[in-house]
C-alpha cells in the first residue's frame, strides 16, 4: 500500500525525522489558508499523486506570494498529471500539499528497502539527489552505495557514518546523518514498510539535514497491525479492479493486454502470462486466486476480469493441489450465469478433482473450450482472440 507525500512526512515526523512544515489542501481555499498559516515568504505547491516525476510534469511549483499559491492550486486541482510513472493516461490531482520553502545547499538520495537477496533492510545512498535513481544507476553506478543492516543489531552508528562518508558530510552534518539513519530504520521496521525513499535529502543553507520529499510503501500483509496506516489509503489512486480484488483477498494487478488470466499460484500465473506473450498476445492482468479459494472468491475474480473492457478472451489455468478443480468450475459457472460470457473462454484444469471439474463444465451448457495442457490452452485462447 502506498501513501501520499504529506502522509509519509507525517509518519516520519512521528519518529523525530526532520521534514519541512506543510499542510494538505483539498481545495483552493484550504491551500490559501495553509499558506497563510505557514507564513512564507516562499511556499511550494505540490500535487499529491502516487507517482514520481511530479516536478518535471509541472506538479511542483515554488511561489512567492499568496496569490500565486491560489493560482497554482487552481491550475493543479482537478488536472491530470502525466509523468514517466503514471503512463500516458496520467493521474487526476485531487489533493495538494502546501509546504514552506527551503533554502537548499546540496541534494542527495537516500532510501531503505527490503533486500530479498540478504533478507535484510538495505540502504541505498547517492550524491545524485533530485534525479531518477534508475538513470543514475544506469549511467553512473559508481555513485550509488548500498549496504544492509543486520536485524539482530538494528541500525548502528557505523551505518550513519557510512552514509555521511558517502555524501561527503562532516562535523555536525555527519552527526545528523547518523541520527537520521537510526530514525529512518526504526520507522521502517516499526511500521512494516517495504520502501522508504527520500529524494531529495537536502542540506539547507543553515546547516540542517532534512527530508525534502518522502515516498513510502507498506507491506500489505502486515497492515492488520497498523490500522492508523490503513486509514491513510486513498482508493482514488488505485485501479478500481484492484480495489475490488483486495476486498476478496485476491492478488490482482491490472495490465494493458487483451487476455484475462485466472490462475492459482504466483509462479503458475507468471508462467501463464509468459506463454501468452510467447504466442504473440499480451495478458490483461495478473490474478492469483490462491490455494484455498472459495466458490465466491472465484466468482468475484471472474467478474473483475470481465469488467475490464480491454479483455477480448479469458484463460483459466488451474493446477489443483489445495485448490480443487470442481470449486473452480462451480465458481466460473456461477459467474458466467450472473455476468454472461461476452468473450471466448479457455479452461485448463489439472490436479485434485480434475475429472469432476471437467464434468461440471461440460455439462453446464456453456460455450467453454477445454485445453489439455498450458501450451494447448495458450494457443487456443490466442487463436480465439485473433478470430482465427
Amino acid at each position: 500500500m502506498n501513501i501520499h507525500e504529506y502522509q509519509a512526512k507525517a509518519v516520519l515526523r512521528e519518529f523525530g525525522v526532520a521534514v519541512p512544515r506543510g499542510l494538505p489542501a483539498f481545495n483552493v481555499e484550504e491551500a490559501e489558508t495553509a499558506a497563510r498559516s505557514l507564513g512564507g515568504p516562499v511556499w511550494v505547491v505540490k500535487a499529491q499523486i502516487h507517482a514520481g516525476g511530479r516536478g518535471k510534469a509541472g506538479g511542483v511549483k515554488v511561489v512567492k506570494s499568496i496569490d500565486d499559491v491560489k493560482k497554482e492550486s487552481q491550475r493543479l486541482l482537478g488536472s491530470t498529471l502525466v509523468t514517466h510513472q503514471t503512463g500516458p493516461k496520467g493521474k487526476q490531482v485531487n489533493r495538494l500539499y502546501v509546504e514552506e520553502g527551503s533554502a537548499i545547499d546540496k541534494e542527495f538520495y537516500l532510501s531503505a528497502l527490503v533486500d530479498r537477496g540478504t533478507s535484510r533492510v538495505s540502504f541505498v545512498v547517492s550524491t545524485e539527489g533530485g534525479m531518477d535513481i534508475e538513470k543514475v544507476a544506469h549511467d553512473t553506478p559508481d555513485r550509488i552505495v548500498t549496504f544492509s543492516v543486520d536485524p539482530a543489531t538494528g541500525a548502528m552508528p557505523h551505518h550513519g557514518r557510512r552514509v555521511a562518508q558517502t555524501l561527503g558530510l562532516s562535523g555536525e552534518l555527519a552527526k545528523q546523518a547518523e541520527t537520521l539513519v537510526a530514525k529512518l530504520y526504526r520507522a521502517f521496521v516499526d511500521k512494516d514498510m517495504s520502501l522508504l525513499e527520500v529524494n531529495p535529502l537536502v542540506v539547507t543553507k543553515t546547516g540542517e539535514l532534512i527530508c525534502l520529499d518522502a515516498k513510502i510503501g507498506f507491506d500489505d500483509n502486515a497492515l492488520y497491525r497498523h490500522p492508523d496506516i490503513v486509514a491513510l489509503r486513498d482508493l482514488t489512486e488505485e485501479d478500481d479492479k484492484e480495489v475490488e480484488a483486495s476486498k476478496f483477498d485476491l492478488s490482482y494487478v491490472a495490465l494493458d493486454g487483451s487476455i484475462g488470466c485466472m490462475v492459482n499460484g504466483a509462479g503458475l500465473a507468471m508462467a501463464t502470462m509468459d506463454i501468452i506473450k510467447l504466442y504473440g498476445e499480451e495478458p490483461a492482468n495478473f490474478l492469483d486466486v490462491g490455494g484455498g479459494a472459495s466458490k465466491e472468491k472465484v466468482t468475484a475474480a471472474f467478474k473483475i476480469i470481465t469488467s475490464d473492457p480491454n479483455v477480448k478472451g479469458i484463460l483459466i489455468n488451474i493446477f489443483g493441489g489445495i485448490m480443487k478443480c470442481d470449486i473452480i468450475a462451480e465458481g466460473v459457472i456461477a459467474a458466467v450465469k450472473e455476468v454472461g460470457l461476452p468473450v471466448p473462454l479457455v479452461v485448463r484444469l489439472e490436479g485434485t478433482n480434475v475429472e469432476l471439474g471437467k464434468k461440471i463444465i461440460s455439462e453446464s451448457g456453456l460455450n467453454v473450450t477445454s485445453a489439455d495442457d498450458l501450451d494447448d490452452a495458450a494457443q487456443k485462447i490466442v487463436k480465439a482472440v485473433r478470430g482465427d
